[in-house]
């Protein structure tokens, strides 16, 4: 069968390869990143053209955005798990590509009216947009949420089976998505770049939903969903056969056993029970906390707590500062070319230096990095200055131009500037006097991108095998404890991802940026601290000896892969 295939001519082994179900989930997968990268990027952007010198609005989107997928990430894993594959796709499809459009034309029109809008009903008809472009764009988010876990880890898995690892090549649309709309944005306006994004994605659904139906039509086993639930069905039947047998073998015991259980249940107060779900968490954090993944698992948490990633933020900030999206979206490509170094960095570097050393090198590393951060705080051209209050802004916003009235009546003169500004800043960014210090911010940034790809790989790696430990050491009681670091790892990470919102939104005028830096270094510092305590405790002064190994062998538990 092989040997027949491999005679074919190549033109028609190449047909047959654009006409597979793994090139069109294939092509799917990178219309719907592609689509992603555009939107995030831009919506950044559009949310600080609209709130003016400010970066409250992009922190509230920020908090908004991570704050639903900590509450409701579940619920949306429940119901792709519970619904046909193709059902869960083609609505997750249409929802977030409508969503993305919808909020698209509104932004249109936002941009097109303003001027009109800050006059109707004191402002507040466009403080209601501002809160509806968030909404809409959360829903999005949401629905591509769901759409990633149906595809990537479903979908993906069935068609490509081993082949899955060729998605990882699709990170150059983390490059050519971002450049690609920046430069409409700064040779055209932000209107043209809200209509662009609208009809891409009404382009990319119509051809998703079509390539998802051809793939599930070519790959009959996407209607079939029953695996799991055969497996929970034998593990259960073989529980159940260990149960009976225990009983036929002790049936004293067993009835003993029934009679304190009965008495337990009558003794249980309400109280108690109300108690039960606190008792839970303490015990979760108090068996977290006695695992040795413990503080590593807290550092990657704590590389959250930062301002300095390609985020919102940081993109919102770098357009206050003069850059306009031409610029941005270059900077972004430079970012997203930092992160594959990393990844293909890391797997060399653990190769030669073992895993713990590999961490501990990337930390050193990225902190270095981070100094530059620090450095454009003090340097020229750096808006930092705590004596600027950070709420003048949100007030002006609030209440209109009369309430600075009634504070200095000598501010009514500042009102026709204002429209000219928004009549013409919709094609120009910001002035500054010097680039300095947003040059050295970025270039941190995007060097110090290389070493948190390897830290955070690491400590996702390390709780991989510490939990398919703790899974082959079935008689092992920490085998919970290992399903709880998976858990509190995650939840520290949303947690600490929703403060670093939070402390841009008390804090959100360009002034008090610098301020944001320094503490964001802190946290990283702190996590890395946290890291070479659990590297330390590990390996001794092995830690230092670069070229070592970092333990012997174990033949029983597993090894993890070299390639990444």
């Amino acid at each position: 069968m092989e040997s027949a295939a491999s005679k074919k001519p190549c033109c028609e082994r190449v047909g047959e390869f654009f006409k597979s179900a793994k090139f069109l989930i294939y092509l799917g997968h990178a219309l719907s990143t592609w689509g992603d990268r555009i939107w995030n990027f831009a919506v950044a952007v559009f949310l600080v053209e609209l709130y003016g010198n400010s970066l409250l609005l992009t922190a509230v989107y920020g908090l908004v955005v991570a704050g639903s997928v900590l509450l409701l990430g579940a619920i949306i894993g429940d119901w792709v798990d519970k619904n046909p594959r193709l059902k869960v796709a083609q609505t997750s499809l249409v929802v977030q590509n409508s969503a993305v459009i919808l909020c698209g034309v509104l932004l249109m029109v936002v941009f097109q009216f303003k001027v009109q809008l800050t006059t109707l009903y004191n402002g507040w008809l466009l403080t209601t947009c501002y809160i509806m472009v968030i909404t809409i764009a959360n829903i999005a988010n949401l629905a591509s949420t769901a759409m990633s876990i149906s595809i990537q880890r479903d979908w993906v898995v069935v068609v490509a089976g081993d082949d899955r690892s060729k998605l990882a090549g699709q990170d150059l649309t983390n490059i050519l998505a971002p450049m690609l709309v920046g430069q409409i944005m700064a040779f055209g306006s932000h209107f043209i770049g809200c209509g662009f994004i609208s009809g891409w994605n009404l382009f990319s659904m119509c051809l998703e939903y079509f390539l998802l139906w051809k793939v599930y039509q070519k790959t009959p086993a996407l209607a079939f969903k029953a695996g799991q639930k055969d497996a929970d069905d034998q593990e259960l039947k073989h529980l159940n056969v260990q149960k009976e047998t225990g009983n036929s073998e002790n049936p004293v015991e067993g009835s003993q056993l029934m009679n304190e259980t009965a008495e337990v249940k009558k003794n249980t107060s309400c109280c108690y029970q109300m108690t039960e779900p606190i008792r839970t968490f303490k015990d979760g954090w108090v068996a977290y906390y006695n695992q040795s993944i413990f503080f590593a698992g807290m550092s990657l948490a704590f590389l959250y707590m930062t301002v300095l990633g390609f985020d919102c933020i940081t993109t919102g900030y770098a357009y206050t500062q003069g850059l306009n999206g031409s610029v941005l979206s270059l900077l972004m490509g430079a970012s997203a070319i930092s992160g594959i170094c990393g990844t293909v960095a890391f797997t060399w570097i653990r190769k030669k230096c073992g895993l713990i050393r590999t961490g501990f090198i990337a930390g050193v590393a990225q902190l270095s990095c981070l100094m530059l951060c620090v450095a454009s705080v003090f340097a020229p051209g750096s808006p930092f200055d705590l004596s600027v209050s950070p709420f003048d802004e949100v007030l002006k916003h609030l209440f209109g131009d009369s309430g600075s009235l009634r504070e200095s009546p000598t501010l009514v003169p500042t009102i026709e500037p204002q429209i000219q500004i928004n009549a013409t800043v919709f094609e120009e960014a910001p002035q500054v006097e010097s680039y300095i210090s947003v040059c050295l911010l970025f270039a941190g940034v995007i060097a110090a991108r290389i070493d948190q790809k390897q830290q955070s790989m690491f400590v996702i790696i390390a709780l991989m095998l510490f939990y398919v430990t703790t899974c082959v050491l079935i008689d092992s009681p920490e085998l919970l404890s290992g399903l709880w670091s998976f858990d509190l790892t995650n939840s520290m990470n949303y947690l600490l991802d929703l403060l670093h919102f939070i402390m841009v939104i008390l804090a959100p005028n360009p002034e008090a940026f610098g301020l944001l830096v320094i503490i964001s270094v802190s946290f990283v510092a702190m996590g890395h601290m946290m890291y070479f305590r659990f590297a330390y405790k590990s390996l001794r002064s092995r830690l230092f000896l670069f070229c070592s190994p970092e333990q012997k062998p174990d033949p029983n538990i597993p090894s993890l892969p070299n390639s990444v």
